[in-house]
């Protein structure tokens, strides 16, 4: 009777009982009586089994109402992560009403094992295993229906990896998840069920008589019988509307098929050339008539200069002189005499109102506040990212604080593992018992007590233990618990499979990684796969270095704990502060000890200021002997030696103490005064501003003495009369600079960048007050030593005298009379001249190709010692992390969640928009190499909605005693089934009470970038989630993205803008101040304006070459390049419009040799003895924006103001100032 197979007819019938095989089981193991009989019928089917319903008094099944509920209460657990497909579900319960309650049971199901059953003091025989025979075309149809079913709570998972066993999602198959339904060891089969899938006409190994079951599977897109609506798009790929790819990354520019800004520049080079050559031409046919006039004789006259000489000038009629060489004498004249009046006051009577100044302004420093947060220095108050992370941080708490090891073993060699189940498997030799147990010990090493005070403990954040403590780690597989782990090592070891031996722990791995969500694995221990904090582990925070999810070749092991982030304010944050310093030596001391066999790296939160602060610290050296170094050059460089017995005398040691104390008590008042007013300092002002303001400084410092070494005292003349007469002639100079530069910082503060605003501020304000000095103290002081000089005193030793007297005739030194000599001629020979010329026009088309392709960004590690710790990390962290940072798309406050499309606009559900908030963020993860989104975001939304489902059957609410109404544990017997539907949550007022203990006034939802590397990454993945926000905003209210590197990374999307303003608005003041202090001298202007921004890009294409990125640190840079510019040129540019000499190459060679051996001593010969001590700082960020960057602007200043310029002025500059030969 039992081989029948016949339709109409039941293999088993009614409840027997437990099965006596299982225990430990999720739900209890009832089993059917084994009964070949009639199928019954059966009123109650159509709530369970609504696939077999025929109508009242047509239905008949093989199972009881005591099977039917027993069957719904199975389903439940399955249908909780099932129910967001209803085709799923339905196709789910369809498979299992199948081989329970089919009316044609036996012509699918054979029973192959029976045992007796006592139960109520009644022995039955029941069934504890039997085949069940499935049509190939329904099971894969079944299976093709639920595959891409997702839980959002596990960032992305699958259902289907917690319905699979060994295999998870990837390597699931049909024939897999039957038989993991079918294995009575998985908690939730009663029974063991052999699930045998037959391909259509295939009749091998069916028992006479068996129809492998062929029903109609309904698919994810399709309605279902009962009313269920189609499948979302997260769940079934069918569902999915036909979204266009992103489109993809710009091509590079090109004309013709070649770099489109090398083809411009090529062009742009000729062009000028061309010009050039042009000019040339027409300026020797002009000259060659002028000098036919000449020779007759036309309008020539002798004359004498200064030094008596004989000259050939011009002889102009006060018709011939212009408006503007009128204003431009007038204005000189007034400034000289002003500056006499002044110097002259200032050498007889030394002023203590700078000093009375500087100390009021000093005083500030009490209240000096230092900026050493990075999002303060870098990111604006009002910027974007800084208004969405104070925005974050206000709703939902700061980031929390990670701190991380990336463990690697490169000794173990790996093996090939030929798996039965899996095929060949690369098995990494980080994966061995002995290591993962070090690892383990390590772990609790660190986990000391006090962590569990400041530790990020999600499931328990108001009262935590230690095991509450957000730890991810591979032991966490274990619940890092030696005794879970000696149990699994007895387990194989029963199996005849040691832990050392690679298949026992390929099955370990594999069971956690491949279903982390699990309470309860599939092998006799039933151990759960969750942390000890009550989390999953996912594989891609636990391991790192592998490839397409093969967890089991990775590489790197990795231990990450978590901490709270606390305001500085708060007491906590010194206690996560303290914790860090102390995991920090612990795994310091690890490292150093030689029974380690990890190689690995480290890092704490703090770690990266610990690690600038602590370069910052060991770098100061270096800057002091900088500093000495350029006090040195200064003290001996302004010495007039004539003899070596008054090498003493005519030493001007005190006169360079005096300059480097009033270039630093300039830089003193400008940080004491901002102190007062309340604006913070930083590290980068420190490093900056006194070799900007000392570069200014010594310039004018050089100008000064020089002009007055060269001057002779005049018949009659008092020494004060004199020092007065040489500032007057030199102060409108130095004026011209030191203003031009002032003005010029002052608009740099329009930068938004704090960094940059602040840089600017100081500096401004130190220029202007190093002007202010210089006019006051260091007259003062130069009129003293004159004094000290005269008298034939020593320096230092005033008491002592020599007798030789100084010389009568003025000490050029050895530089100026160079450069008159030999270097001027040379420069400004004719065939030289050309040369320059065209050298300087392929510099400037040349830079301007390599400006378009500097790079742009500044990467993190770049703020490293070389010997810092970091370093390593961060080469870790990009080599073997397979997910990127956290981002997060925030639902502002006032977003109505309270109705059907606010919730239809958020979630990823059944009903829900296709192109909602967590859809759209799906599709993105389609494109990760286009989108940056690698792992889609978990949705709240998606879980609250699955809370609701009155399909679920775990309790929810407490429904009486003393905690009624309140949530109660999904493992509790008490239940209260919620049948509250979608479209009724706008008007059900129990919807809302349940909805507020979800939500705050802001809603988050977290996804993961893939894998950034470098700051242009970062900056192009803040740029792609800001326009699928945006796009995401089009459909709803405002929904920033935002990550928590987006502060310090927003900048470069808008600091080549950013930088272009900035420049600009310095580079106007050079032109409008050079132009009113030389009398509307607008040629003058222009040249000195375009000499500068050729030194701007020049700098900027040999950044591109030596690989100096384009940042907010070149950026001050680049402000202060212009600032030191202007000292290489506007003095050259000065001197050459108030020459005398009949011709522009004369007067450019006087130019060149008065004033260019001043500025080669003053400024260039100042900064570079300074700038190459600096390649010794430990700091890479000194190294290239400090000693990299300032030595290129020295050197291109220096060959632009020396040797550029004056051919330059030769060629373009203003003719002579008639009104200089006549008086008017």
């Amino acid at each position: 009777c039992r081989a029948q197979h016949e339709p109409g007819y039941c293999v088993f019938y009614e409840e027997c009982g437990r099965n006596p095989l299982l225990e430990n089981t999720l739900i209890p193991p009832i089993v059917p009586c084994l009964n070949y009989t009639h199928a019954q019928p059966c009123m109650l089917l159509l709530q369970v089994c609504p696939m077999f319903d025929q109508g009242e008094n047509n239905t008949y099944a093989c199972c009881t109402i005591r099977q039917l509920r027993s069957l719904e209460a199975s389903l439940s657990l399955s249908q909780a992560v099932l129910v967001r497909c209803p085709a799923c579900a339905y196709n789910f319960a369809h498979l299992h009403c199948i081989n329970t309650c089919s009316p044609n049971q036996s012509q699918t199901v054979k029973v192959t094992k029976v045992m007796n059953v006592t139960e109520l003091n009644v022995t039955r025989e029941a069934v504890v295993g039997y085949q069940a025979f499935i049509s190939n075309t329904f099971a894969d149809a079944s299976f093709n229906s639920c595959k891409n079913v997702r839980i959002p709570a596990t960032i992305g998972g699958y259902a289907i990896s917690t319905m699979c066993g060994r295999y998870g999602a990837k390597l699931c198959t049909p024939q897999r998840w039957y038989d993991f339904q079918g294995d009575s060891s998985n908690g939730l089969a009663p029974l063991d069920i052999d699930f045998r899938l037959i391909e259509e006409g295939d009749a091998t190994g069916v028992p006479e008589g068996v129809i492998p079951y062929n029903g109609h599977a309904l698919m994810c897109n399709e309605t279902t019988p009962t009313g269920g609506q189609v499948c979302s798009c997260q769940d079934c790929q069918e569902s999915c509307p036909s979204v266009p790819p992103p489109p993809p990354v710009a091509p590079p520019f090109t004309l013709l098929s070649i770099d489109g800004y090398l083809v411009i520049s090529i062009i742009l080079l000729f062009l000028l050339i061309l010009s050039f050559l042009l000019y040339l031409f027409v300026s020797y046919w002009v000259t060659s008539r002028n000098r036919k006039d000449e020779e007759k004789g036309k309008r020539r006259g002798k004359g004498k200069d200064k030094n008596s000489n004989n000259v050939t000038q011009q002889v102009i009629n006060p018709s011939e002189v212009t408006c503007a060489e009128t204003n431009s004498l007038a204005a000189q004249d007034f400034l000289s005499s002003l500056f006499q009046i002044w110097g002259t006051i200032m050498a007889t009577y030394p002023l203590t109102v700078s000093t009375l100044t500087v100390a009021i302004f000093s005083a500030g420093l009490k209240n000096i506040e230092l900026t050493t947060d990075p999002v303060e220095l870098w990111s604006a108050p009002n910027s974007r990212a800084r208004q969405e992370k104070d925005f974050h941080d206000t709703y939902f708490d700061p980031f929390y604080r990670t701190n991380q090891l990336i463990l690697t073993a490169p000794g173990r060699k790996g093996q090939i593992y030929d798996s039965l189940l899996f095929g060949p498997q690369n098995f990494s030799g980080i994966m061995s018992k002995d290591l993962i147990i070090e690892l383990l010990e390590l772990q609790n090493r660190i986990q000391v007590d006090k962590v569990k005070d400041v530790c990020f403990a999600p499931l328990n954040p108001n009262n935590p233990s230690l095991t509450d403590c957000a730890v991810n780690s591979l032991p966490q597989y274990f619940q890092n618990n030696h005794k879970n782990k000696e149990i699994q090592s007895a387990y194989f070891h029963g199996l005849r499979l040691p832990w050392h031996k690679t298949h026992s722990l390929f099955l370990f791995f594999h069971f956690f990684s491949s279903s982390p969500l699990s309470f309860k694995d599939i092998t006799d221990l039933g151990m759960s796969c969750m942390a000890d904090y009550g989390a999953p582990v996912f594989p891609f925070l636990a391991v790192g270095g592998y490839e397409d999810d093969a967890f089991i070749s990775a590489e790197a092991l990795i231990l990450t704990y978590s901490l709270n982030n606390y305001a500085r304010s708060d007491p906590r944050f010194k206690v996560a502060m303290q914790w860090e310093k102390e995991f920090l030596k612990i795994v310091q001391d690890y490292q150093k000890d030689p029974s380690t066999n990890f190689t690995f790296a480290y890092m704490a939160e703090r770690s990266l200021e610990d690690e600038i602060n602590r370069t910052t610290a060991e770098d100061i050296p270096i800057f002091m002997i900088s500093y000495a170094v350029i006090f040195i050059y200064i003290a001996v460089a302004l010495g007039e030696y004539s003899s070596w017995k008054r090498i003493l005398v005519d030493s001007k040691f005190l006169v360079g103490l005096g300059g480097i104390l009033v270039v630093a008590c300039s830089v003193l008042a400008s940080m004491g005064f901002y102190s007062w007013i309340g604006i913070p300092s930083s590290l980068v002002i420190l490093q900056v501003v006194p070799f900007l303001v000392l570069a200014v400084g010594a310039d004018n410092i050089f100008i000064f003495v020089l002009e007055y070494q060269r001057d002779v005292r005049r018949p009659g003349e008092t020494r004060q009369q004199q020092i007065g007469r040489v500032l007057g002639c030199v102060a409108p100079s130095m004026l011209l600079c030191s203003l031009s530069e002032s003005v010029c910082f002052f608009l740099g503060a329009l930068s938004t960048m704090p960094a940059v605003k602040s840089f600017a501020l100081y500096a401004a304000l130190a220029v202007l007050m190093d002007f202010v000095l210089q006019m006051t103290a260091f007259v003062a002081l130069l009129s003293l030593d004159a004094r000290r000089q005269d008298n034939n005193r020593c320096e230092l030793l005033c008491c002592v005298k020599v007798s030789t007297q100084r010389p009568k005739k003025p000490n050029e030194g050895f530089l100026m009379p160079f450069m008159k000599k030999y270097y001027a001629p040379v420069l400004l020979h004719r065939y030289t001249r050309i040369i320059v010329m065209l050298v300087f026009i392929f510099m400037l088309c040349g830079s301007l190709f390599l400006m378009m392709n500097v790079k742009v960004g500044l990467d993190q590690e770049l703020a490293m010692p070389q010997d810092s710790y970091m370093l390593t990390y961060f080469q870790y962290l990009y080599k073997y992390f397979e997910v990127g940072v956290p981002v997060y798309f925030v639902t502002k406050k006032g977003f109505n969640f309270n109705s059907v499309e606010g919730m239809n606009a958020v979630c990823s559900s059944v009903g829900c928009d296709q192109f909602s908030l967590t859809q759209k963020i799906q599709y993105a993860t389609d494109y990760p190499e286009l989108s940056y989104v690698a792992i889609p975001a978990n949705s709240w939304v998606d879980d609250f909605i699955d809370w609701l489902n009155p399909e679920s059957k775990c309790c929810r609410l407490y429904t009486s005693g003393s905690s009624i109404g309140q949530f109660c544990p999904a493992n509790q017997t008490v239940k209260q089934v919620l049948f509250i539907q979608i479209e009724m949550m706008t008007v059900n007022k129990k919807f809302f009470g349940f909805f507020y203990s979800f939500v705050s006034p802001a809603s988050r939802f977290m996804a993961y970038h893939t894998p950034l590397t470098n700051s242009q990454e970062f900056t192009a993945a803040l740029q792609k989630a800001r326009e699928l926000a945006y796009n995401i905003t089009l459909s709803m209210r405002k929904v920033p993205g935002t990550s928590i590197t987006n502060v310090f990374y927003e900048q470069y999307l808008t600091i080549v803008n950013e930088g272009l303003f900035n420049i600009s608005i310095c580079l106007l003041p050079t032109f409008v101040v050079c132009c009113l202090l030389l009398g509307l001298d607008v040629r003058s202007g222009l040249l000195n304006l375009l000499t500068i921004i050729m030194i701007v890009v020049d700098t900027v294409g040999v950044m591109t070459l030596w690989g100096i990125d384009y940042n907010a640190v070149a950026l001050i840079n680049l402000v202060t390049a212009v600032g030191i510019s202007v000292e290489f040129v506007s003095h050259m540019t000065r001197s050459f419009a108030l020459s005398t000499k009949p011709t522009r190459v004369t007067r450019a060679a006087e130019a060149t040799a008065k004033m260019g051996s001043a500025v080669f001593a003053g400024v260039a010969m100042t900064n570079l003895p300074g700038i190459l001590v600096l390649a010794l700082a430990k700091a890479q960020l000194i190294q290239i924006f400090f000693f990299r960057l300032n030595l290129v602007i020295t050197l291109l200043g220096m060959a632009h103001g020396l040797i550029f310029l004056p051919v330059l002025l030769s060629y373009f500059g203003k003719y002579i100032i008639f009104s200089h030969f006549f008086s008017l």
